[in-house]
């Protein structure tokens, strides 16, 4: 955290109910997420910074498909989602707790504790076994990423892996499995990710859900023409079915071919304030992607949170605004979708 910053916007950040939508795990095994150390966050880190709660993602890498790549997916994603509820409640001194609905996060931070929320990143963990979400729903997870960077059963993704010998393009955005995935997981309660989707899938699963759809970790496309940024006519899109971008903090996304060091707090505001003046506040929030990518000079990890406050603070953002960006605009929809569930 910059030392400069005005004590106000401290103490207004420590007040506010922030929550990181997208934050990496380290598997199979990692820095301790109990001690200051080598993570971007780690608990002692998000109470320095003043972040009330995380959504910490089960991710899982694109690979061949097969039987025996699925079912290795979702041991994977399976056994880091328990790894991530191990996160709660284990240290006395650490109090954090599991918290799967909107309700039971805001209580969390009423009542002084680090809220856990539970995720997973790349549909490929569930291959093509509908039983498999369930089981990843069951397990905590309260959203899913379609894709991650290569295309799935499920959808295609925005970027293509040659490597894997990709088309451009598979299914022409969400495969008719796809939209099954979507209309299940509505029925879950689940949020539809489209992080890290095309742009026709995007679309195609802001058609098909019933609930708002969002991108967890996204930048614009207008300020940095990056495959997996989010053009105007996504951010319309997002707006129309009440949806919400989470403007992330990965170098490349918010400045063309930057590295961290080059990008600063002001390249992050940026983004917000163009997404903000597109589709609204109501549609904005704030993810960072740490110890998956994400991270710059000034919002380096979860201690450096009190950076981005002040800076939006100096931009006019009042509290209300900030309340909305920094956790409430996600509450939001995932009261939707837990409203819409069953």
């Amino acid at each position: 955290m910059n030392d400069a910053i005005a004590p106000d916007a401290v103490s207004l950040h420590r007040e506010l109910l922030t929550i990181d939508t997208h934050i990496d795990i380290p598997w199979p095994s990692g820095p301790d997420p109990f001690t200051d150390g080598a993570r971007k966050v780690d608990l002692p880190k998000m109470i320095r910074g003043g972040l009330s709660a995380g959504c910490f993602v089960a991710y899982v890498p694109q690979v061949r498909r097969g039987i025996a790549a699925e079912d290795a997916a979702f041991e994977r994603a399976s056994g880091m989602l328990r790894a991530i509820a191990a996160m709660a409640g284990a240290r006395p001194d650490l109090p954090a707790r599991l918290t799967l609905t909107a309700e039971t996060i805001a209580r969390a931070h009423e009542d002084g504790v680090l809220a856990i929320i539970p995720a997973v990143e790349n549909g490929f963990a569930i291959g093509t076994d509908m039983t498999r979400l369930r089981a990843l729903h069951a397990l905590g997870a309260r959203y899913m990423t379609l894709t991650h960077n290569g295309h799935n059963a499920i959808a295609d993704s925005a970027n293509p892996r040659a490597d894997l010998g990709e088309r451009h393009a598979e299914h022409g955005g969400i495969s008719p499995f796809g939209r099954l995935v979507v209309t299940e997981m509505n029925r879950l309660g689940m949020l539809v990710d489209v992080a890290h989707v095309s742009r026709l899938a995007m679309l195609d699963a802001a058609e098909a859900s019933r609930t708002p759809v969002f991108s967890s970790h996204s930048c614009v496309a207008a300020l940095c023409d990056h495959p997996r940024n989010m053009d105007n006519g996504q951010l319309d899109a997002l707006r129309d079915v009440g949806g919400v971008i989470q403007i992330t903090a990965v170098s490349a996304f918010l400045r063309p071919n930057a590295r961290p060091e080059q990008v600063g707090v002001a390249d992050f505001a940026d983004h917000v304030d163009y997404a903000v003046r597109r589709i609204g506040i109501a549609h904005v929030g704030i993810s960072s992607d740490f110890d998956g990518g994400g991270g710059f000079a000034g919002w380096n990890d979860a201690a450096d949170g009190p950076n981005i406050t002040a800076e939006l603070l100096r931009r006019g953002y009042d509290r209300a605004a900030l309340a909305l960006l920094w956790g409430g605009n996600f509450l939001r929809i995932l009261r939707a979708a837990e409203a819409a569930a069953g």
